[in-house]
């Protein structure tokens, strides 16, 4: 599952990277300024939906490696491993979604001119960064969890010796 929800990161990344290229050949009366905003507005989804279910995935997961290590009397290092994860990726993954919602709403500010339009494409680069940044760090969390969670389970189906 964290494998997907990347990859819907990832593509909702491109989706911003169209929403970019729509909007600098735009103008506020041009046709396609309302394909910017829908590229725009149907990525910043895309990205707010897989960083979102990436946190639950991590809580998830880490619940039942928390049960795991309980009931099968593991090493409590797998449990402060998945606190690590979350400590690596939260930041990112909040900061990456503040930011496109701000990019987002002020966009409707750089539309109306109630806003300088270099402010919006600031936030927009802003975005890029922190976003593969983010992806980046999603990846690499996600394989690792993946693999303690492997790790759990092939210990606990391990017969102990006698």
């Amino acid at each position: 599952m964290g494998r997907a929800l990347v990859i819907v990161g990832w593509l909702a990344t491109l989706g911003l990277g169209v929403a970019g290229v729509l909007g600098y050949s735009a103008t506020r009366a041009s046709p396609t300024m309302t394909p910017h905003i829908l590229f725009a507005f149907a990525s910043s989804l895309l990205l707010l939906f897989s960083h979102c279910w990436i946190m639950f995935y991590l809580i998830g997961t880490g619940k039942a490696i928390r049960e795991a290590v309980e009931e099968y009397s593991l090493s409590s290092q797998w449990i402060e491993d998945t606190k690590t994860f979350k400590n690596d990726s939260y930041p990112w993954l909040m900061a990456a979604m503040a930011v496109v919602i701000v990019t987002f709403v002020l966009g409707g500010g750089a539309y109306a001119a109630a806003l300088p339009s270099w402010f919006h494409h600031a936030l927009f680069y802003l975005l890029l960064l922190i976003q593969v940044k983010t992806l980046a760090i999603e990846g690499r969390v996600l394989r690792a969890n993946e693999k303690l969670m492997n790790d759990i389970d092939s210990a606990a189906t391990t017969p102990l010796e006698a």
